[in-house]
């Protein structure tokens, strides 16, 4: 089973996605492409794997990602032959993406599970916004919060919508979710 969380930058996807991995030996978590600046604490492979704009170009033109977008000034893309030996062997794997990486997941596998993961509010995602970056460009930030609620109209395209205001709550939901698809075949 492909699962996708997607939602607004400070929703807590990855929060939820690591507590659910955890939870979950099932689950393989596939590992985005960025040619954006890595941010303190983070590691090559482990968050994103971290490419320069000519790297991820070379990929990108020779058909590597599933699915690719500028994303507030870098390049995301998910590499495509990972995720297709996974589910090859029978792995349920997870992907961390925006509204539209869903979307373009959604057309090239149209089984798979999408989940919107929302911030209870937009304090709540401003104040998220800024404890991981407390340095943060406050106009880039306002950028991103306005971009959310272009983000949370498309939830209706999501197969669930789970609002993150309480971690192990929003973390049990995810995870019923993914029993029921599981059970249903």
């Amino acid at each position: 089973m492909l699962i996708v969380v997607a939602g607004p930058s400070g929703a807590g996807k990855g929060t939820v996605i690591r507590e659910l991995l955890a939870r979950e030996p099932r689950l393989w978590l596939s590992v985005s492409a960025t040619t954006r600046a890595m941010r303190p604490g983070e590691e090559h492979g482990r968050e994103y794997w971290f490419l320069t704009p000519d790297e991820f170009a070379a990929q990108a033109d020779a058909g590597e990602f599933l699915e690719e977008f500028a994303v507030y000034d870098a390049r995301y893309g998910t590499p495509r032959g990972p995720i297709d030996a996974h589910l090859a062997a029978g792995d349920d794997v997870v992907l961390e993406l925006d509204v539209q990486g869903a979307a373009a997941v959604r057309s090239a596998y149209p089984d798979a599970l999408l989940v919107f993961v929302a911030p209870p509010s937009r304090e709540v995602q401003r104040a998220r916004l800024l404890g991981r970056d407390p340095g943060a460009d406050l106009a880039a930030l306002e950028r991103r919060l306005d971009q959310a609620e272009a983000e949370e109209r498309r939830a209706a395209d999501f197969d669930a919508v789970v609002v993150n205001d309480d971690l192990a709550r929003a973390v049990d939901t995810v995870a019923g979710i993914l029993r029921d698809r599981r059970e249903r075949g």
